[in-house]
C-alpha cells in the first residue's frame, strides 16, 4: 500500500484523532470538512476541535475499502468518558471518507459496514487490506 493516496491520507486522520493529536487532524482537514453522523452534520475545523475534545472515541482500524477519492473503514469504536477515562460504550461501526487532495473533506460515521459500502459505490472487490 502506497505511504501517499487517500488511504494513507485516511490512515494519518484516524492516527490523529486516536492520539488526540488535534493540530495534525485540523492539518489534515479541508477547511470545511463536513462531519457527519447520528445528530446530523455539520462543518469545519472548529466543529472538529469540538468532536475530539467530547467524544472520547478511539477506532481501531479492522478493515479497508477503497476507489478513487472515497475511502470506507470497518471499525472497532470504543468510547471512553472524558472525564474518568472508564469505557462507556464499544461497538463495530464504518466511516466514510472522502479525500480531496491531501485532506479529509467529509468523514461519515455508519452503524453498518454495509450501508457505508452502498453509499460509498463500492464492494468488497474494492478491499485494501486484508482482515487483521
Amino acid at each position: 500500500m502506497s505511504s501517499t493516496g487517500p488511504v494513507a491520507t485516511v490512515q494519518a486522520w484516524l492516527d490523529a484523532a486516536n492520539t488526540h493529536n488535534i493540530e495534525r487532524l485540523v492539518a489534515l482537514s479541508d477547511p470545511n470538512i463536513e462531519l457527519v453522523g447520528p445528530r446530523g452534520s455539520a462543518f469545519g475545523h472548529q466543529l472538529l476541535r469540538d468532536w475530539l475534545a467530547r467524544a472520547g472515541l478511539h477506532l481501531e482500524t479492522l478493515r479497508i475499502f477503497a476507489r478513487d477519492d472515497v475511502v470506507v473503514v470497518a471499525q472497532h469504536g470504543v468510547w471512553r468518558s472524558i472525564e474518568t477515562g472508564e469505557v462507556t460504550g464499544e461497538r463495530g461501526i464504518a466511516s466514510r471518507f472522502h479525500v480531496a487532495g491531501q485532506h479529509i473533506a467529509r468523514f461519515t460515521r455508519y452503524d453498518d459496514l454495509n450501508d457505508a459500502l452502498a453509499e460509498a459505490g463500492l464492494t468488497s472487490a474494492d478491499k485494501q487490506v486484508r482482515e487483521l
